[in-house]
């Protein structure tokens, strides 16, 4: 399966508001940032570097793998729902990323109603994305 990596980067406003309360993480080495099957404990960007995308079948074999671009926003539809990571996200050895905690996260769009709207674009984009993914299998 193929994913568009561009379904996962967001628009610059989203992540600047994102970024106010985010805390940078430099990779000095590469390092897994979540665990397909992890429950999420935040968002991670993409600022700069490579990072890879990984799902493995229940019968451990990789059904997908993919590079995402600066930009990308990490870990959104298991934030937002509450449910496990459905990938894995390894960063690449320097790659420059910011997190954003779960409580940070729900204040930001308790406060920023309209950033909810620009996140629910960046989701659309993943279902839309995926979707053609399984069309074209």
């Amino acid at each position: 399966m193929k994913l568009d990596p561009s379904a996962f980067v967001a628009d610059l406003d989203l992540i600047q508001t994102l970024e106010k309360g985010s805390n940078p993480i430099s990779c000095g080495e590469d390092r897994v940032l979540f665990r397909q099957g992890e429950i999420p404990d935040g968002l991670y960007i993409l600022n700069c570097g490579e990072l890879a995308l990984t799902m493995t079948a229940p019968s451990g074999e990789q059904v997908m793998q993919m590079q995402v671009s600066a930009g990308s926003l990490l870990g959104l539809p298991g934030l937002i729902s509450g449910e496990p990571y459905t990938l894995t996200a390894i960063a690449r050895n320097g790659a420059r990323l910011s997190f954003v905690s779960r409580d940070d996260f729900t204040s930001l769009m308790q406060t920023k109603p309209l950033m909810a709207l620009k996140m629910l674009e960046v989701l659309a984009a993943e279902v839309r994305s995926a979707r053609h993914a399984l069309s074209n299998c």
